[in-house]
């Protein structure tokens, strides 16, 4: 059994380790209702590229000049897998979901013959992928030095994207991400950005109104996929982060409310304890004093 000076010890380390968390859970609510809110603001934006460049690549999708980012390359052969993750740890199960759900994807294309290569954005991601997928990632992009995201930062990676896909080195490009829903749901989500995914218009959506481009769809599209891309990106990487203050704010919310357990149940044994040890003296000086 540890003595008292051990418990008092682990008692005071729980105390010490609960403030942390609860510091952590008071910065990461502070920091959540700002990322929430740049998230929040990036989806209509981005789902209204996607409507307009959808509404343009119905027209020009068929023809033969049409851009291979909408087209593709008419091969579907080379998987490229970009993961978005957090560069911090301590957020529950943030960062395993996205890499799970990229994973499961990465086995199910390499299961059918696909070549599959990995591109990371996040220190967290890189560090489980590279378990199991080391050969496969191409390339790593961290962000711990950035203190605000911007629209850059998705610049930068469509940039090193693009180049590759110009290159010949992939067929078509699946994004990873979590979607912010609430403060305890965070849900992983797989989106294909190359060749870009027409969506169908809604049955209720009426009938669908006819517009003439001035210049030509083939020629408007070969500028506005490009930035789509890096719309889409800037979305993932707003929306990662709003995932990741929301899940380490529970995360750490757990925490401190199990060290307060921990601390509850290593008193009642300290005080147990204590009082036995009590009693075992008041006896032995009693008996003692009874022999004399």
């Amino acid at each position: 059994m540890a003595s008292l000076k051990d418990m008092r010890v682990r008692i005071a380390s729980t105390k010490a380790t609960q403030k942390i968390t609860k510091a952590m859970q008071m910065v990461a609510a502070s920091k959540l209702r700002r990322a929430q809110m740049a998230a929040e603001a990036a989806r209509p934006y981005a789902e209204k590229m996607e409507a307009v460049i959808g509404n343009i690549a119905s027209a020009a999708a068929g023809s033969p000049g049409a851009p291979t980012l909408l087209a593709g390359t008419g091969r579907d052969k080379v998987h490229m897998l970009l993961v978005c993750t957090g560069e911090r740890g301590l957020s529950g199960a943030f960062n395993s979901s996205i890499v799970r759900l990229a994973r499961d994807h990465a086995q199910s294309l390499l299961g059918q013959g696909k070549e599959v290569k990995i591109f990371c954005v996040g220190r967290k991601g890189y560090e489980q992928l590279k378990r199991i997928f080391d050969r496969q990632i191409v390339e790593t992009v961290e962000l711990r030095s950035v203190r605000q995201l911007g629209f850059v930062n998705a610049e930068d990676i469509a940039a090193k994207l693009l180049a590759r896909f110009d290159a010949g080195e992939f067929d078509v490009c699946t994004l990873f991400y979590a979607r912010f829903k609430s403060v305890i749901s965070q849900v992983p989500t797989a989106q294909q950005i190359i060749p870009l995914e027409i969506k169908a218009p809604a049955a209720n959506a009426g009938p669908a109104t006819q517009y003439e481009y001035e210049p030509g769809e083939d020629e408007i599209l070969s500028g506005l996929l490009p930035r789509n891309i890096a719309v889409q990106i800037f979305r993932a990487l707003l929306e990662n982060n709003a995932s990741f203050y929301g899940a380490q704010m529970s995360a750490m919310d757990n925490a401190t409310r199990n060290a307060g357990e921990m601390i509850r149940k290593q008193t009642l044994v300290y005080n147990r304890t204590r009082q036995a040890m009590i009693t075992k003296e008041l006896i032995e000086i009693i008996s003692g004093a009874e022999a004399v």
